[in-house]
Parts: C-alpha cells; structure tokens; sequence
C-alpha cells in the first residue's frame, strides 16, 4: 500500500485555509486517519442534526459523506482545492443512533481526471452501517 500524498495534519491544514466555512474547531468535524485510497473521518454529535422523527437528517449524512470523499481524493492526490463532486448517491440503510458518526471512505478507481468512491456511515460503537454512498469526483487538469 502506498503511502498517503497528505498526512493528517496537513490535509487539516489545508482545510481550514481553503474551506473555514466548513473545517473549523466549532464544526465537529475531524479526521481520524488517512492512507492512500481512503480515510476515517467523523462529525460530533449535535441535537442540531435531528429531523423529526428523532433521526440524524438526511444532509447531516451527506455532508459528512462529502467531506470523506474529498479527504480520500487529497490524501491521495495532494492539496487540489477544486477536485469536486460530480456525482453522489446514498442509500439509508438503517436510524443512526444519536451519537457520534464515523464515515470510512475508499477510493475505488483513481484516473487522471475521475475517483470513484464509496463511504460507509456508521453510529459510532456500532459495526452495522447506517449508510453507503457512491461518489464520482471530477480532478482537474494539473499543469
């Protein structure tokens, strides 16, 4: 196995430059590990996540798919800020418990200018997913 292009620190560091609208102390998001082909990451469990119902949403889910995604696609190709989602689609399988959330993302297939993706979504302490998502990102071209 290859060893990641960022390491954790840096891929945080990254982050908090290009995206502070989303990577903040305040955020509840933080990256747990990396390796070349993927990452654990995890948001902190809020009440703000709660739709009715007493489930985590829908988008709370997604983001935090989303932000795998793009934490594998850097560990493994370097800090490119507009490496972006062209495609995202998730499958609910299970009511999230109300506590932490832990997505393991793994890059499937790494081209010049495509990643194929896939995330699990786990309730933190449970081995049971309570989601998967397939994502495509677009890379841009370097020079």
């Amino acid at each position: 196995m290859s060893t990641p292009v960022m390491t954790v620190e840096e891929v945080e560091r990254f982050l908090a430059a290009e995206f502070p609208q989303a990577f903040h102390p305040q955020s509840g998001l933080t990256i747990e590990k990396v390796w070349f082909g993927g990452c654990r990451v995890r948001q902190a469990y809020s009440d703000k996540f709660i739709r009715p119902g007493g489930t985590i949403s829908g988008p709370t889910m997604m983001m935090l798919s989303d932000f795998a995604l793009y934490v594998a696609v850097l560990a493994a190709i370097g800090p490119v800020a507009l490496a972006v989602t062209i495609n995202l689609n998730i499958n609910f399988l299970r009511k999230p418990e109300r506590r932490d959330l832990i997505a393991e993302a793994k890059i499937l297939k790494l081209g010049k200018r495509l990643a194929v993706m896939e995330v699990n979504l786990f309730s933190d302490g449970n081995e049971e997913p309570v989601a998967h998502v397939t994502s495509t990102y677009s890379i841009p071209p370097r020079d």
